[in-house]
């Protein structure tokens, strides 16, 4: 069983990412799915950046850190676009970190990272805010960090493919995304054992 902290994306703490929370419980993990926007929810990427832009990264990450502060040693981090943001950067500033489940969305590394996370990435083909060029140097750095690295690619699907109520669900994309997701979690369980 792991301990997963899963991030929001830009657009809130939408259904979508408390029914995921919701998913991985039932497959015997512990999820918190904390509210980085204080119980704003929208409906388009553009006010979603509106609201990351007021609050600010600085902040967001602060309140990711308070967030995962209480749940120790071995959490998974996990997260949506922005939410997978958030969490790779937590994930390889925390030595202790069990693990990095990111859908749509990655970050930029520092040139010092370094982490023995293993990594599993869920993303668009093409997507635009993940272009074919930063996606390769990412994982380039992300190998060079010391990371196992598992990156899966969607060709077709919407940057944010896994929820239902946006123009960019996938159905199919989003049933692989989950299976690869579960079979990623239960390989670290069973190689924690």
């Amino acid at each position: 069983m792991a301990r997963i902290i899963l991030f929001h994306s830009a657009y809130g703490l939408r259904p979508a990412v408390l029914d995921a929370a919701e998913r991985l419980r039932a497959a015997g993990h512990e999820v918190e799915a904390p509210d980085l926007y204080d119980g704003r929810v929208v409906d388009t990427v553009e006010e979603g950046m509106e609201i990351k832009d007021e609050i600010g990264t600085e902040e967001l990450l602060r309140r990711a850190v308070a967030a995962a502060a209480p749940l120790g040693k071995g959490v998974v981090y996990s997260g949506f676009s922005m939410g997978a943001s958030l969490a790779q950067n937590l994930a390889l500033a925390d030595e202790h970190a069990g693990g990095l489940l990111m859908f749509h969305g990655t970050s930029d590394l520092r040139d010092e990272a370094e982490t023995e996370s293993a990594v599993q990435l869920h993303v668009a083909d093409p997507d635009p805010f993940e272009t074919e060029d930063w996606l390769n140097a990412w994982y380039l750095r992300m190998v060079a960090a010391g990371a196992d690295v598992e990156v899966y690619r969607y060709r077709g699907a919407g940057h944010v493919f896994t929820d239902p109520d946006l123009p960019d669900f996938d159905a199919e994309a989003a049933d692989r995304a989950w299976a690869a997701a579960l079979a990623f979690l239960e390989e670290m369980d069973a190689n924690a054992a």
